[in-house]
């Protein structure tokens, strides 16, 4: 079960809040170490799976239980090794959860009504759910950070694996972008940087927060929500120039000169530095493409196409020296994936502007001049792409798809390595469960492994 299973199923739990009032809301399930597993919470989550139309294979009554139990084995591991969730990162996801709800169900009191529980609550109880989850991760990657596989183990594990057996490779594709942000208006940057200089000036006068200014005015809506607060981050997780000024300052009452960088112009006030990590509030703002704007740069991309359908120039030569895509223009244009780290897309992976294009076109051809949202600054941009590369899918050969065989058999490694932690977790953790709970097939053997206990 992933995490996408349980926070489905958390989620649903809040909306049962009735339930968790009836006789059997304090009746225990399990004991996990010290940690108990109520009878509520099993139906609860088993009630919220239903809800959310989520199927389980198996007993529910029995793998849900043991999920939780697992679960709660890592957290106790977290506690030993001193595991620390940032706050901030909390606070981001919690956020982004209740934004969401609110945009679906379409006001926050509607959200209270579905959930039967008071916003605060809601907030609390997500919150909980996301830092347990991301204790949990972290026990997990400290357990299988050191895997890596060799092309030899990579090789061995294919010739292992039984024909029937191999993944089916989806349709991929390989893509060459030329884009070109359009000019902004000297006008439209001097409006942006006197808005700043003026919301610097209130702050530095006393007559408003900090905080308060980026709620109402940032355009980076990820961090306006929290006063303009990044969380603490590195020297290297930071814009270059949002970076060298930030590290600058060392006064938190004062904010920073204006800071352009790839994403638009910022003022930052100093929260907190703690070693290489620096937390700090900013204030962003955009500058506004107009449509005059856009047409230019679709009109000098659209000559640049067309010198290189005439051979006058290349599609490399062009990305090279005229792209403003720093990731592809040193690749010849190609696109990098980030998720897989290579230069394969499915056709889901790709920016949607793109892939819409890309599925009808054939090697070697490019498309016309096209405005996409460019998702690291979210400013519009004009691009044209080529299709590069076309593999069909196809089931899984060791020559064209290491990367991937190499990433399955990785994973392969790591599930033995937690699983194997699990088994020897057990043997040192006491586990009671309670009749009626104990007639499955668990994973794990959890009835006669170390200290368990089926009486009391």
């Amino acid at each position: 079960m992933n995490i996408r299973f349980i926070f489905a199923c958390l989620l649903a739990v809040i909306s049962l809040n009735a339930f968790s009032q009836n006789s059997v809301a304090e009746e225990i399930a399990w004991v996990v170490g010290d940690e108990p597993i109520f009878k509520s919470d099993i139906e609860e989550q088993y009630l919220s799976l239903q809800s959310e139309r989520m199927t389980i294979d198996g007993n529910p009554y029995c793998i849900i239980p043991e999920q939780m139990a697992i679960d709660k084995l890592f957290l106790h591991q977290a506690k030993i090794d001193t595991v620390v969730v940032q706050d901030s990162q909390i606070a981001r996801e919690v956020e982004s959860r209740l934004n969401y709800f609110i945009a679906n169900l379409g006001s926050k009191e509607k959200v209270e009504e579905y959930f039967h529980k008071p916003f605060a609550s809601l907030r609390e109880k997500i919150a909980d759910m996301i830092r347990d989850q991301y204790s949990i991760q972290q026990v997990q990657s400290g357990l299988t950070k050191k895997v890596k596989a060799t092309p030899a183990e990579v090789r061995k594990y294919f010739n292992t694996l039984p024909k029937d057996s191999l993944p089916y490779i989806p349709k991929q594709v390989e893509v060459q972008i030329i884009t070109i942000n359009p000019v902004i208006p000297q006008q439209e940057i001097d409006e942006i940087k006197a808005r700043l200089r003026d919301y610097s000036q209130r702050i530095t006068n006393g007559e408003a927060e900090f905080s308060t200014m980026a709620i109402l005015y940032s355009e980076d809506k990820s961090t306006a929500v929290y006063g303009g607060e990044t969380g603490f981050l590195s020297r290297s997780a930071l814009l270059p120039e949002y970076a060298t000024a930030a590290f600058n300052l060392n006064d938190t009452k004062k904010v920073s000169n204006i800071v352009e960088t790839e994403d638009g112009f910022h003022i930052i006030q100093l929260i907190e530095k703690r070693g290489d990590r620096i937390n700090t509030r900013q204030i962003l703002l955009r500058p506004k493409i107009s449509d005059k704007d856009l047409t230019e740069a679709i009109a000098r991309l659209d000559t640049i196409k067309k010198e290189i359908v005439a051979g006058k120039a290349k599609f490399e030569e062009a990305a090279l020296f005229l792209s403003q895509d720093k990731d592809s223009r040193n690749n010849n244009g190609i696109m990098l994936n980030e998720v897989t780290h290579t230069n394969l897309f499915e056709m889901s992976q790709l920016p949607s502007e793109v892939g819409k294009l890309i599925d009808k076109m054939n090697v070697g051809d490019i498309s016309e001049p096209f405005v996409m949202i460019n998702k690291k600054n979210q400013r519009e941009q004009v691009a044209i792409v080529k299709l590069h590369k076309r593999i069909e899918g196809h089931t899984a050969d060791l020559a064209e798809d290491y990367q991937t065989l190499k990433d399955l058999y990785e994973n392969h490694k790591k599930a033995k390595i937690i699983d194997d932690w699990v088994k020897d977790k057990q043997k040192n953790t006491y586990v009671y469960i309670e009749d009626g709970w104990r007639n499955c097939e668990f994973k794990y053997d959890w009835l006669h492994n170390g200290t368990t206990s089926t009486s009391k």
